[in-house]
């Protein structure tokens, strides 16, 4: 049996469902997320009682893991592709678009609009825009390393991706909670419940996409012309 039938044979036991993801990464991004607030915790209430201070103090860590998110959702995206489809114009393609789309969506759009659904006055930052000659490296690395790691055999890949993917939505959870903070929402723990399942849905849903479901239906889609 050659590599590439083995390949389409674990491929048919890959569902791409989207409930079926989202059930199946949902574990993952409740742990994340709670991780996330323990973060924002210590941030917000151990040391320093300005809380203005505190938004100063996660600025800088929200565009730390913000371009460091930007790695692995580059990275797990062509891992993703290349599975199915070799088409590297269509991988690198979907390996620059699909991040900029939901890492931007995950880390910053949907905790903006959280903030303001909550009656909170954010502030509008988008790293693509505002930040590219840093988000480019990470994008770069990123998707480099999709495609050395594409080379590696099925089996090792299905190892990794449980890591990966768990790594991948946990730094897309401290991203998320350190825009509230640095962004406006400086008393988020007044409405941590909200916020917690808000952020459940806005790490979960941009990570599952970028990670599965996206790169999974484009190379399907290509693979077929």
């Amino acid at each position: 049996m050659n590599h590439e039938h083995s390949l389409d044979l674990e491929h048919e036991k890959h569902s791409e469902s989207l409930p079926h993801e989202l059930l199946h990464h949902f574990p993952y991004a409740i742990f994340s997320v709670s991780f996330g607030l323990i973060v924002l915790s210590f941030l917000t209430h151990v040391g320093s009682n300005d809380v203005q201070e505190a938004a100063e103090r996660s600025h800088s860590l929200f565009h730390n893991f913000h371009f460091l998110h930007i790695i692995f959702a580059a990275t797990g995206t062509l891992i993703t592709y290349l599975r199915f489809s070799r088409n590297l114009v269509g991988a690198l393609l979907v390996g620059i678009i699909s991040p900029a789309i939901f890492c931007t969506l995950s880390d910053a759009i949907l905790p903006y609009y959280g903030g303001r659904l909550l009656g909170v006055p954010m502030d509008w930052h988008i790293c693509f825009y505002s930040e590219l000659p840093n988000v480019l490296p990470f994008l770069l690395v990123g998707i480099i390393n999709g495609f050395v790691m594409a080379q590696h055999h099925y089996s090792k890949l299905a190892s990794f991706s449980v890591g990966s993917h768990f790594v991948h939505i946990l730094v897309s959870s401290l991203a998320s909670c350190l825009y509230l903070l640095s962004y406006g929402f400086t008393d988020w723990s007044e409405s941590i419940g909200a916020v917690f399942l808000f952020l459940i849905f806005a790490v979960l849903v941009p990570c599952t996409l970028s990670d599965v479901v996206v790169p999974m239906l484009f190379a399907k889609a290509h693979k077929k012309r």
